[in-house]
């Protein structure tokens, strides 16, 4: 008799069992201490249908809690699913005793918060990982004003950590020929550059210079959980808009490319913040490209500066510069300085400076870059290679950094040397171009002039 059939036919009658239950059970109005019992009775079930069952209409109920609900839910949460203080004593006790790998285990497991155990079990329901996966986004909405739930956070980013590990995530090129329910996602995801239409999108994967490539994990189906985009280029661009639009700077044969430009970055779900993908993604996809186009010799980034207007605008505020510079500064006030020429050569001796002191020596109070982009592609091995002048004049890059751009460069040989170096000393690998900028950023702090 074949096992596997049978198996699967279970499995599928125990799914439709489930999905018929959860239809049932939520017929009518549920509020969180509905929510609390059911989760209670999966976790005393020791039956895998019936678990099943319990997990899908646990998870079904959640779905139609109100935000308020959502919250007095988290906090029970916390306060009934935690570890018992008792059974911890208890447990170090013994092991304090005996100090044996035995009670060393036992301590462990009584450390171990209940919730924990709980989305184990609710992870049973077939949509279980990806359901759990938006209750951690919803949890992360509430923790600027109830930290006192960060502990939830801290399991959930626990067990993602091990059901999202790089093992589990599958590589997949995305093309025009991708499902349309896929590409529907791509649109709805892109969080660097907006993709306005689908006239957009495929001037984004249909040319043969381009590609796109996104993980995705079993779990969860079609979701993708990060993707990003790639522009075949003949030298490192500086300009996002033409490789936007496809108006100029593009190769037509793939061959012709001596350089990848990644342009666009998006991790597409919420609610798994914090777990590393990019890193993997980019080194993945680094392999991929040279395989397909061994004659490739550069991997750069085309990167957006978010945050540098702020930080500009503080230090204007601050008064922390010499008069010449908050003179030039105040030109940023000008609509549309963009389109001056005069203005442009006027700021672009003093910008430029400036955010290579952005980059290269502002730190957080983690002794790490202030930028989050820099701090991404320097931690993942890359050197800071050029600051690009009015690399994007969007409304949205004016706004956020002055219409500046970055180049990010992953030299192969280079990658983990840097990236140990950055981790370990904090040293921020960078071409000499940047390193004249930065000092010419403190002659300017200094009311020397700018050149």
């Amino acid at each position: 008799m074949n096992m596997m059939f049978l198996q699967e036919l279970f499995n599928n009658i125990t799914q439709r069992d489930a999905l018929l239950r959860r239809r049932q059970s939520v017929a009518s109005a549920v509020d969180h201490t509905h929510l609390v019992k059911a989760c209670q009775a999966l976790l005393e079930s020791d039956g895998e249908a019936s678990s099943i069952a319990l997990a899908s209409r646990a998870l079904a109920i959640y779905q139609r809690l109100s935000q308020d609900e959502k919250s007095h839910f988290f906090k029970r949460l916390a306060e009934d699913f935690a570890a018992e203080p008792e059974h911890i004593d208890s447990a170090y006790a013994a092991y304090r005793d005996a100090r044996d790998n035995r009670t060393l285990q036992q301590l462990f497991e009584a450390c171990e918060p209940l919730r924990q155990e709980l989305f184990r079990r609710l992870n049973f329901a077939s949509d279980g990982t990806y359901e759990l996966v938006n209750m951690r986004k919803d949890l992360l909405a509430l923790l600027r004003d109830q930290p006192e739930l960060a502990p939830i956070d801290d399991d959930f980013a626990h067990l993602f950590g091990s059901w999202f590990n790089r093992g589990f995530l599958m590589l997949k090129r995305i093309d025009w020929n991708t499902p349309a329910s896929i590409l529907e996602k791509i649109i709805r995801y892109e969080a660097v550059h907006e993709i306005q239409d689908w006239d957009d999108l495929r001037r984004r994967l249909d040319a043969r210079d381009r590609r796109c490539f996104a993980f995705f994990h079993p779990a969860i189906g079609d979701e993708p959980l990060i993707f990003v985009e790639v522009a075949l280029h003949k030298g490192l661009p500086s300009r996002i808009q033409p490789i936007l639009s496809g108006s100029e700077g593009g190769i037509e044969d793939p061959e012709d490319a001596d350089s990848a430009a990644f342009f666009g970055i998006s991790n597409c779900q919420t609610g798994l913040r914090g777990i590393s993908f990019g890193n993997f993604l980019i080194k993945q996809v680094v392999q991929e490209l040279s395989q397909e186009l061994p004659q490739l010799k550069y991997f750069v980034t085309l990167s957006p500066v978010p945050g540098f207007a702020q930080w500009l605008n503080e230090q204007r505020q601050n008064d922390q510069w010499p008069a010449s510079v908050h003179d030039t500064l105040a030109e940023l006030d000008t609509p549309e300085w963009h389109q001056d020429k005069q203005r442009q050569d006027r700021l672009k001796a003093t910008l430029q400076p400036l955010a290579a002191r952005y980059l290269v020596d502002e730190k957080n109070r983690h002794g790490l870059p202030l930028n989050p982009v820099a701090r991404f592609h320097l931690g993942n091995g890359a050197k800071l290679q050029r600051i690009n002048w009015l690399g994007d004049t969007s409304d949205k890059g004016i706004k956020q950094a002055a219409g500046l751009m970055v180049n990010y460069l992953y030299v192969l040989d280079d990658i983990e040397r840097n990236h140990e170096n950055y981790t370990a000393k904090g040293t921020i690998a960078c071409s000499s171009d940047v390193r004249d900028l930065a000092k010419r950023a403190r002659k300017l702090a200094k009311g020397e002039p700018a050149k």
